[in-house]
């Protein structure tokens, strides 16, 4: 699938607009791509000048702490509470991510189907070709390691942010980390 500025920002800003989201990518740089992550956290700029959103931009909490509203963690406190999965849940997760609760209950507010809205998504990822890997901090007790389903709730988080919950997806390449973050305080 072939991905333009236009189409990503589109899909990301659709997507995206009614959540508390962070969404945004930056350069990959060091072989451990937590850094990168961490620099992406603290807001570095995005590689090909595209859009992302971050509603936290202008919160004055960021005065104090710019990672805000992620707390600023060491590299292993991060790489512990991250699981990598694969690309279709990865998919699935983009969807979950669309507002609180991290299921895919409230797609129904969407005018599109929801393969309308998976095709979005792909778009999203799409940037980062076929060789990425995708990393989240969302978990369930006994579910099968790499696979998510996002049809149920009862999820468990690790959260890295200054939030009760907060939930993303980290996409890696060789050249790029992308992150997509909603957070939700309950």
């Amino acid at each position: 699938m072939s991905v333009t500025q236009t189409s990503w920002e589109s899909a990301v800003r659709h997507l995206f607009e009614d959540a508390y989201p962070y969404d945004a990518t930056g350069p990959c740089r060091h072989e451990d791509w937590v850094l990168d992550v961490l620099a992406l956290m603290a807001r570095v700029t995005d590689p090909r000048g595209w859009a992302g959103l971050d509603d936290a931009a202008q919160n004055p909490e960021r005065e104090a702490s710019p990672m805000y509203p992620f707390v600023a963690h060491p590299p292993e406190y991060v790489a512990r509470r991250l699981q990598e999965i694969d690309r279709n849940s990865a998919e699935k997760l983009l969807l979950a991510l669309t507002d609180d609760g991290c299921t895919h209950s409230h797609l129904g507010r969407f005018a599109e189907s929801r393969e309308e809205l998976r095709m979005m998504a792909q778009t999203i990822l799409a940037r980062f070709g076929d060789c990425a890997s995708y990393q989240t901090n969302v978990n369930r007790p006994g579910h099968v390691c790499g696979s998510l389903d996002f049809t149920t709730s009862d999820w468990a988080y690790s959260p890295l942010s200054v939030y009760t919950e907060d939930y993303g997806l980290i996409v890696v390449t060789g050249t790029e980390v992308g992150i997509f973050w909603n957070f939700a305080d309950y």
